[in-house]
């Protein structure tokens, strides 16, 4: 027996595939920015956004090509894996111009984006709160009024006048560029009241004495899954980039001090994380500006950790942040060797980076999120963290000069006579 025709089985939906490009200037380059000779980081961005990558290409200039970014020679090299592998996009590792962006699209026939585009389009799909989804809104038209001009073929010059005579009236990117501008004065409007809730709710907790934490760190290092453990709270944590975007706080029982904290978990950082999405969302980085104390959370696992730790730093810097105490958590112990692992769960490094936090002593704590390891000691940490803060506010009340290093990082001797300055972690990314 035959099926019905009119229940026809319905299409399989055909995978996104992607061919991805690095492109390699040295580090002369204007912007100095370090390259994934891997294209590790674009392909987990692919695959967070729905491709899959299936070729990767990597080319060296001194200077980007005006007009095709990786030059006509390359650009033909790329188009023939195109066609070999019957992929659907191209993905650059790097910023590419409009111009560029229509050019490598008409000799490669495909869509092309860069990596500002794709890590929009994961915002985009992942922000759930309505300040979140106003924050990615923002940042994707702002990035889309530059690439107006001559992008599609609808773009035609309209007829004006009374009864379509007249002039040749208004150009169709006039009218979509003007809708953009007010689309993006209403929500710019409306972030500014969220800031001016969140900015009360602050004032709130610092009337209240609320010692305020937040957890910092590269996307994907884990800092939702640690604060989760933290908390005993169900906040989404999955081990790919950018899982959480909107900022998430609950009270933390300290049954060392007999109080609670408050701790909030913000957006990750990542490499060359757009400057517009830094700017939309400076509401939600707030957070980390205006902490008492960061956890900042490192993916000890990661070969590439200490550019890592530097792009973080760097984030930090540009929000204001840097010169806030720190706790340095290095988390994933459980994905390490055992021969890597290491001896002590405590120890004190020096912040890396050329920013306001550069060289300023903080703690170094060694936890497993998922198996709890060391964070009996990451608490104690953030209550001598509070008990430090007590005593500067003290100090400040009472007009009393305290050491000039004292305000700003721990000094281990007031620690605990457990944590040795001393005593070093072997580490595989330690020398």
């Amino acid at each position: 027996m035959t099926s019905s025709s009119s229940h026809p089985t319905p299409p399989v939906l055909e995978e996104a595939r992607a061919i991805l490009v690095g492109v390699d200037f040295g580090r002369s380059a204007k912007t100095g920015a370090s390259f994934d000779a891997t294209l590790d980081e674009l392909a987990l961005l692919a695959e967070s956004a729905g491709d899959t990558p299936v070729a990767r290409v990597i080319a060296r200039r001194q200077a980007p090509d005006a007009a095709l970014f990786v030059g006509s020679g390359k650009a033909d090299e790329i188009k023939l894996l195109v066609q070999a592998h019957q992929a659907h996009t191209v993905l650059f590792d790097q910023a590419i111009s409009p111009a560029q962006q229509r050019n490598l699209e008409r000799v490669l026939g495909v869509p092309v984006a860069d990596r500002t585009a794709l890590i929009l389009e994961i915002f985009a799909a992942r922000a759930k709160s309505a300040e979140g989804k106003m924050q990615v809104e923002l940042a994707r038209l702002q990035y889309l009024a530059t690439r107006l001009v001559r992008r599609w073929s609808h773009l035609e010059r309209q007829s004006g006048g009374i009864g379509m005579r007249g002039g040749p009236g208004e150009a169709q990117i006039e009218l979509d560029r003007r809708m953009i501008d007010d689309r993006i004065k209403t929500i710019k409007e409306k972030l500014k009241k969220v800031e001016r809730q969140r900015s009360t709710q602050q004032r709130a907790r610092a009337r209240n004495s609320v010692f305020r934490v937040s957890l910092v760190g590269y996307t994907n290092a884990g800092k939702s899954t640690l604060f989760n453990a933290l908390v005993k709270a169900r906040t989404y944590a999955a081990d790919q980039l950018f899982a959480t975007l909107d900022t998430t706080t609950r009270s933390l029982y300290l049954e060392q001090a007999g109080a609670s904290v408050s701790l909030s978990d913000t957006v990750g950082f990542i490499r060359d994380l757009p400057h517009k999405l830094v700017v939309a969302f400076r509401a939600t980085l707030q957070e980390a500006a205006d902490a008492d104390l960061l956890l900042h959370v490192v993916d000890a696992a990661s070969p590439v950790l200490d550019e890592q730790m530097l792009e973080v730093e760097r984030v930090l810097d540009d929000i204001g942040a840097a010169a806030i105490p720190q706790i340095i958590v290095y988390n994933k112990q459980d994905m390490l060797e055992e021969d890597q692992r290491p001896r002590e769960l405590l120890d004190w490094i020096e912040r890396p980076g050329d920013g306001a936090g550069a060289g300023l002593r903080a703690a170094r704590v060694f936890v497993s999120a998922l198996d709890g390891s060391g964070l009996d000691i990451l608490r104690e940490q953030i209550v001598l963290a509070m008990q430090s803060e007590s005593m500067r506010s003290t100090a400040a009340l009472n007009s009393v000069e305290l050491p000039p290093d004292s305000g700003v990082e721990f000094d281990p001797e007031d620690i605990s006579a457990e944590a040795d300055p001393d005593s070093a972690a072997t580490h595989p990314t330690q020398a």
